[in-house]
């Protein structure tokens, strides 16, 4: 069974996700506190976040923050603001989706089922072209350059994974938006590329002259030939 951790501060609308949840089969825990939630997931064991933006003791982008140093389930904001810098805000730190109230608990639980099923890993196995040093694994959601696992970011790890399983193709910032961001029409091409940018930093950690990843003016990304 699947676990949700809902961090909200009005107990009705918390109530209303609690009981949605555990309807739909899914194992839910809710705290008012932003201290008390980011405790909980310090012990693990969850398997998406459902955060409100404004809670009393902890601002919840500051707080989805914190708890990517150590966690990288995915993220649901709840929030009362609708401005587009509060999505693009939300979605930049590492949100997988962003709901703004009133809202119906039955959207939310598919869109929590559709972020969920996702990440699933798929049966089949990724060719990682062996004309670049990097090993995949589908399965375990891991990617190796030479034999150092690299430590990325879920959406990190799906840009990458994307561009090797399609090393001859270039990839609009549109492509990658639709293929890999839960909530496409959230995003902007600046995410992109600010996931690009972080991506390639990792990569130079490991290697520092290799950077496969390659910008087409006009276009997009793809990975570059050896």
């Amino acid at each position: 069974m699947q676990s949700i951790l809902v961090i909200e501060d009005e107990v009705a609308i918390a109530d209303t996700i609690i009981y949605a949840l555990r309807t739909e089969g899914f194992q839910a825990d809710h705290y008012l506190l932003g201290r008390d939630g980011l405790a909980a997931l310090t012990h693990g064991g969850y398997d998406l976040l459902i955060l409100d933006v404004g809670l009393p003791d902890y601002n919840g982008f500051d707080l989805c923050r914190e708890m990517r140093k150590f966690c990288d389930i995915p993220v649901i904001f709840l929030t009362a603001r609708a401005t587009e810098i509060d999505r693009i805000v939300g979605l930049e730190i590492g949100a997988d989706d962003y709901v703004t109230k009133p809202f119906s608990p039955r959207e939310l639980v598919a869109r929590i089922r559709v972020i969920l099923r996702r990440l699933q890993p798929r049966p089949e196995k990724a060719n990682s072209e062996n004309s670049h040093p990097f090993r995949l694994d589908v399965a375990q959601n891991r990617i190796w350059l030479g034999d150092i696992p690299l430590e990325l970011t879920r959406y990190e790890f799906l840009l990458l994974k994307t561009l090797l399983q399609h090393p001859d193709r270039i990839f609009s910032r549109e492509d990658l938006m639709q293929l890999i961001w839960t909530a496409p029409d959230h995003s902007t091409e600046r995410t992109v590329d600010s996931h690009i940018k972080t991506l390639r930093a990792k990569l130079r950690t490991v290697s520092p002259d290799y950077d496969p990843i390659e910008t087409h003016r006009g276009l997009g990304y793809g990975l570059k030939h050896r």
